[in-house]
């Protein structure tokens, strides 16, 4: 168990290091990511900034995700899920539409402008504090890997095993500190899990090491 997202984040960079990742920048997926993320750039002398995208829920249950919208309108879709729940196109696009909305709205307010920093042919760690179903974390690193990135590594404190494969599928490594044998949610495996404010988040941005 991890004290808080900060703990997580230099035991996490600790792990990068072991797999020797000299990244260029780290990206943050707000606003849990941020305090890991900053204790990632701060450890490996990295600028930190932030890649966003939110989720797309299934047709009357919005807290499963059938995918993810990043800032930049790229969208990344769990097709066998859509196909057993049997969501239509329409509904996808609809969704598409709505979500890439929320998306850019939050893109303004951490970026106050472009979807992302200058990423081409540069190596890149994205960083979240967890992944469940993965879907924000997937639909961000295919933003990144789009933007031209030369490599792309995916880090967090603690993963589903379930979902590390489909990450291994947009990144070129994937490094987690602990895979639990039994993954229920995120916040399970943090003493302190409490919600990160937007104001708390923009503080992770503007601070240097």
């Amino acid at each position: 168990m991890f004290t808080d997202r900060t703990e997580a984040g230099g035991r996490l960079a600790e792990r990068l290091r072991e797999a020797a990742v000299t990244p260029d920048l780290v990206l943050a997926i707000p606003r849990g990511g941020l305090p890991v993320g900053r204790a990632v750039a701060d450890a490996l002398d990295a600028p930190l900034d932030v890649v966003v995208a939110s989720k797309v829920g299934a047709p009357g249950n919005p807290e499963l995700a059938i995918g993810a919208v990043a800032g930049d309108g790229s969208l990344w879709l769990n097709e066998s899920l859509v196909d057993r729940l049997g969501v239509d196109e329409g509904y996808v696009e609809a969704e598409r539409e709505r979500e890439a909305g929320v998306a850019r709205e939050k893109v303004s307010e951490y970026r106050g402008g472009d979807p992302l920093p200058d990423v081409s042919g540069k190596h890149v760690v994205v960083v979240d504090d967890g992944v469940a179903t993965g879907a924000t974390a997937l639909a961000c690193l295919k933003q990144v890997r789009e933007g031209g990135a030369a490599r792309v590594v995916f880090g967090t404190p603690v993963a589903a095993a379930s979902t590390i494969p489909r990450l291994r599928e947009e990144a070129d490594d994937v490094v987690v500190v602990e895979v639990p044998e039994q993954f229920s949610a995120v916040g399970y495996h943090y003493r302190d899990f409490g919600q990160v404010t937007d104001e708390e988040a923009l503080t992770y941005l503007a601070a240097e090491g």
